[in-house]
């Protein structure tokens, strides 16, 4: 089925440069990638932000403990100021 799509200049440019280092289409690459987008994007399940509605201390606590263990045990670069 033909569509339309408008692409900005740039994008087209390095679309066409990447079909081509691929020895592919245009068009084949753009289906490929809506594809892979529709296959790999999730949504959040229903109701997973409702469950954080109520958290317990025990489990603030829990996750306070579990964040210090892994800054404690970081190496190889310094704790991410949250």
């Amino acid at each position: 089925m033909a569509t339309t799509v408008h692409i900005p200049a740039d994008l087209l440019a390095a679309l066409d440069h990447r079909a081509a280092e691929l020895g592919t289409s245009r068009n084949r690459l753009i289906v490929r990638a809506v594809e892979r987008s529709l296959r790999d994007e999730t949504a959040w399940p229903s109701g997973f932000f409702e469950r954080f509605s109520s958290v317990t201390t025990e489990q603030v606590a829990a996750v306070e403990e579990m964040w210090q263990g892994i800054v404690q045990n970081r190496r190889s670069k310094p704790p991410v100021k949250l």
